[in-house]
């Protein structure tokens, strides 16, 4: 029949390998089991000791199709444990010890690192809040502000108290809050009432803290952020000496 044998004419019509074609070599070098009953074919079955041909090739062909689906099992299965961890992103909030008198003013601070989870893009970020130009004046009122970004290096410098999974909602609640304060107009950074702990503190009720502003912490961020730990114990953070 023209439409199942390896055989054509000038069309080369049929479903297999033609002669004189690439493919037709392959064919012959193609693993095949072929199950003949000898038996039936008039062989010795007293030979056999119990088993036809037929039998043990079909045998043969049992196991290895049971070999082929235990394969395809191990591979679905091993998709399952190679795939990878939901992506996140994930919140520090840090302090830097400082002097009001030599150096930098202390100051919080938070990191954020991770990919979102609907896109995949990489996060990381630090935002802290700064006056423009520090210097004695904000002791006596307001003054110009500014977002400070802080370079790697320092942050391994500073105290790391905690650190959160945050979603893709926070993040972008945390990066909007933070325009609205670079971004506010006139002079905005006040020592009492809006500084580094007050910006930090805001980011912090975002992602679910409990916050409070006691006025002998307002100018010590490692002491407030140690009082932060203790009034959320669901950190599983500890203080830092």
């Amino acid at each position: 029949m023209v439409e199942s044998q390896s055989f054509g004419g000038e069309g080369l019509s049929g479903t297999e390998p033609k002669a004189g074609r690439p493919h037709y070599v392959a064919r012959f070098a193609t693993e095949r089991v072929a199950c003949v009953d000898t038996t039936a074919a008039g062989g010795n079955a007293s030979l056999l000791a119990g088993r036809t041909d037929l039998q043990r090739c079909q045998a043969t062909l049992k196991q290895r199709a049971m070999g082929r689906i235990l394969s395809i099992l191990l591979a679905v299965l091993s998709l399952g444990w190679a795939t990878p961890a939901l992506a996140d992103v994930q919140i520090s909030f840090h302090s830097f010890n400082g002097s009001v008198l030599f150096g930098r003013y202390p100051h919080a601070f938070v990191v954020l690192e991770g990919e979102l989870e609907e896109t995949g893009e990489e996060i990381n970020e630090n935002y802290g809040f700064t006056a423009k130009t520090v210097s004695t004046r904000i002791l006596s009122g307001p003054v110009e502000h500014d977002i400070l970004i802080e370079e790697p290096k320092y942050i391994r410098k500073t105290n790391r108290h905690f650190t959160m999974t945050i979603s893709d909602d926070e993040y972008r609640e945390v990066v909007a809050l933070m325009r609205a304060w670079r971004d506010a107009p006139g002079k905005y950074y006040d020592l009492e009432t809006r500084n580094c702990i007050h910006f930090v503190g805001e980011i912090a009720k975002i992602v679910g803290l409990t916050i409070e502003y006691p006025d002998n912490m307002l100018r010590r961020p490692k002491k407030w952020l140690n009082y932060i730990t203790g009034l959320n114990p669901q950190l599983g953070a500890e203080e830092i000496d």
